[in-house]
């Protein structure tokens, strides 16, 4: 029936009843709209007639071609890849420290991300995070995994939620000595010690990938005197991810089905590493040109590395902080654990003075974390394209002056 509309259609413009090139445009359209969503066979239109129509036809193909090379070049691009094989905390200063401190602030400038080859987290400990978010967290009713709450938005269990297969656990203070135990005590009567233990182990060695690539930064911005102070101000939050597969009726992205897992969003805090368990990709990072780059490990030890808004307001944007989302595909679940550094409620995030000059004035006025972190669970912080912007940006200090 709807194909007959557009027979009737193009009927009446070869009769002249209506603009002929604008209908007959139109009808190709309705034409491939029907092909793509209703798979309808419909009559081919007559080009050599229609000259006009074939140059626009032809122009949308070459606009379609040059889309899907960009997507083909970013994909093929990849993320920043940073070897910190060999490099520790102990070798501040070494030439092999200067030259990965290089690749990371270049990096973080540019992209807001890399991956991480990071060797200190050994394959058995990661193996064993992966088993006992699978087959011991994950699958502990929901009546136990709602324990695992908090005073701060987004903290704790989160799942639940309509349209989304996703839940997620977190560990406050994971990297301490009373983090792991605080949580296992309250999802297993025996308090699960070996989960704690090996948590605790997981969260601490990722902690010190995270305080290393934090020092480097500074001192590519040449203010490593303010780096004791920006550790004292914050904490660590370990959190559990799991996306479920992709059912039948999914929508399918280039042949394969995919879903959203999470939606496109800049986190807030300092910076995230994050560790796909089992090699289900799904993480893709905005390239800053609309393009999504997927971030697909290289190696068993790699893991990806994510600036937060909080780091590029105190870095005066030299810092970027990407969008990314999760988009899962295939038949097997994605697990996931991700370390965030997080500032505390009282923190205030300023630019040094020594990133504030007349070339590049500050572009966020300051902020206590807390608050922001509470806009950002708002209604009007939840539409905000850019929640950092909306909330201490230039234009919205402008109207906190006025009012």
């Amino acid at each position: 029936m709807i194909t007959l509309v557009v027979l009737c259609f193009v009927s009446r413009a070869a009769s002249g009843a209506v603009p002929r090139g604008l209908s007959l445009s139109f009808a190709l359209l309705m034409q491939q709209a029907l092909k793509s969503l209703l798979g309808l066979v419909t009559p081919a239109i007559d080009f050599d007639r229609e000259p006009c129509l074939c140059f626009r036809v032809g122009w949308a193909e070459k606009r379609e071609r040059r889309m899907a090379a960009a997507v083909a070049a970013a994909q093929e691009r990849g993320l920043p890849k940073i070897d910190f094989t060999g490099v520790g905390q102990a070798d501040t200063g070494s030439p092999s420290w200067e030259a990965v401190r290089e690749q990371v602030m270049q990096a973080l400038g540019s992209y807001g991300c890399f991956e991480a080859v990071y060797d200190r987290v050994t394959p058995q400990l990661r193996g064993s995070i992966l088993e006992m978010a699978a087959e011991e967290l994950f699958p502990l009713p929901l009546e136990a995994k709602i324990k695992n709450t908090s005073d701060k938005p987004f903290g704790g269990y989160l799942g639940q939620i309509s349209g989304f297969d996703y839940e997620s656990l977190a560990i406050t203070d994971a990297p301490l000595p009373h983090g792991a135990p605080r949580f296992c005590g309250l999802l297993w009567p025996d308090g699960n010690p070996d989960f704690c233990e090996k948590a605790y182990t997981f969260s601490k060695k990722l902690g010190e990938l995270e305080e290393m690539v934090r020092r480097m930064v500074l001192e590519s911005l040449g203010v490593t005197e303010y780096h004791e102070e920006q550790s004292a101000s914050i904490w660590y939050l370990l959190r559990f991810s799991k996306y479920g597969a992709v059912g039948d009726g999914e929508q399918e992205e280039e042949g394969e089905r995919k879903k959203a897992g999470y939606m496109a969003h800049r986190d807030v805090n300092t910076l995230g590493i994050v560790c796909q368990l089992n090699g289900v990709d799904g993480l893709e990072v905005d390239s800053g040109d609309g393009q999504w780059i997927p971030a697909k490990p290289s190696s068993p030890t790699s893991y990806f590395v994510i600036a937060g808004d909080t780091f590029r307001a105190w870095s005066n944007g030299r810092v970027t902080a990407p969008l990314h989302r999760v988009n899962v595909g295939g038949e097997d679940t994605r697990y996931s654990v991700i370390l965030f550094s997080v500032p505390k409620d009282e923190a205030v995030i300023q630019a040094p003075a020594e990133l504030v000059d007349e070339r590049r004035p500050t572009l966020f006025r300051p902020f206590a974390f807390g608050e922001f972190l509470r806009f950002c669970a708002t209604e009007e912080g939840m539409k905000a394209e850019c929640k950092l912007s909306a909330y201490c940006g230039r234009a919205a200090a402008a109207e906190a002056a006025e009012a």
